[in-house]
């Protein structure tokens, strides 16, 4: 790994990363205990409280800074669990092998390229880096993506479906990964074995998830007394992350156009399950489905293919998927079922999973957590 000036990175950095690049710890070497300099932006949602979580115990990593707007404070300020980290917030960055933005849409897209230009590779946990069309943004997102070379080298952070992309970014000029949406995650791990098998003629996604994927801004439909004992559907005709869904599906070969999602918001703090109804496109057999998702995820680390339909609170508190597949006899549909926690898997998990990949690293490092239960 090059190393970085001191300057603040918020600052702008105009140099470059060197031919040869290598992002592993010890740059290729041999250096036992190097750490790879990490910050966070947007540090003090949920996202960014989850990433803090993981990478303060991630053996490879040193967390060098967080940054909040308009922040000097420590971290348990705005995250009383993480206080005994020893950390604090502040307006600006120190220099760092690798930043994970953790940010509203339209925001990252804009800050982007002064980490590119300082050699730092660009996780981010936002919208701005996952549609491969340009286009798809005004439409998706209301913003014209203002760094449309940048989004042409970017590579979306779903691991099971892009491994070698991400790994290939240790020795790449410019490394940015677009992290996948919680539901485009789970709904995607259900699909993707149906997906590249060419199974899927139709499918309609019911999926629901826990207010915390709302994020931590105060608003009055997310009140406890708006949400507890309440179920809501919205996004109807359209919610955002069904553009990956469409995008990711087709990259797999199934295009079917645009596809039928109804999200939910449902009484509980985290976690997604969505289900799949798919009519397939030609005759199968439960037998022919489990031997298909078997071999699908048999080498996942965080991907289990269950016998009985999962629960949220089985995968809660870590970065495991569960996956369940199902042939309906009597109406000749596949129902196909996946949960995560919103914010592991489905945000800061993953990324942590990619960042791995990046860096050379075991994709497992610092997220051994098994599920928490109850």
């Amino acid at each position: 790994m090059q190393p970085h000036a001191g300057a603040p990175v918020s600052a702008g950095i105009e140099s470059s990363t060197a031919a040869g690049t290598d992002r592993r710890p010890d740059g290729g070497g041999t250096g036992a205990g190097a750490k790879v300099r990490v910050g966070i932006v947007g540090a003090t949602g949920y996202v960014g409280a989850e990433l803090i979580r993981l990478l303060s115990r991630h053996p490879a990593v040193e967390i060098v800074g967080l940054q909040g707007r308009d922040r000097h404070e420590s971290v348990g300020a705005s995250h009383p669990q993480l206080s005994g980290t020893g950390l604090s917030v502040e307006a600006e960055l120190p220099a760092v092998d690798a930043v994970f933005l953790a940010l509203p849409h339209g925001t990252s897209a804009t800050m982007a390229r002064r980490f590119i230009d300082a050699g730092t590779a660009v996780i981010d946990l936002g919208p701005d880096f996952r549609l491969d069309d340009v286009d798809d943004y005004p439409r998706w997102y209301g913003f014209t993506h203002p760094e449309p070379a940048l989004l042409d080298r970017s590579v979306y952070g779903l691991p099971e479906l892009h491994r070698d992309r991400l790994m290939a970014l240790r020795t790449a000029d410019v490394a940015i990964v677009g992290n996948p949406g919680c539901y485009p995650t789970a709904t995607l791990l259900a699909l993707a074995p149906l997906a590249r098998a060419g199974l899927i003629d139709d499918v309609v996604i019911d999926a629901k998830s826990g207010v915390s994927g709302a994020g931590r801004d105060a608003k009055a439909d997310l009140m406890f007394g708006e949400v507890n004992e309440s179920v809501k559907a919205y996004g109807i005709g359209g919610h955002r992350h069904v553009a990956e869904i469409e995008q990711e599906l087709k990259d797999l070969g199934t295009d079917l156009g645009p596809i039928d999602f109804l999200p939910h918001l449902i009484p509980m703090t985290r976690g997604i399950l969505s289900a799949g109804h798919v009519r397939p496109s030609h005759q199968t057999s439960q037998a022919e489905l489990d031997e298909l998702y078997t071999a699908a995820y048999a080498d996942e680390p965080f991907v289990t293919v269950v016998a009985d339909a999962p629960a949220t609170k089985h995968v809660l508190g870590s970065n495991h998927a569960r996956v369940f597949v199902r042939l309906d006899e009597r109406t000749g549909r596949i129902l196909a079922i996946g949960v995560i926690d919103n914010l592991v898997k489905g945000a800061a998990g993953q990324a942590v999973q990619c960042f791995n990949l990046v860096h050379g690293l075991p994709e497992t490092s610092g997220l051994e957590q098994l599920p928490l239960v109850p």
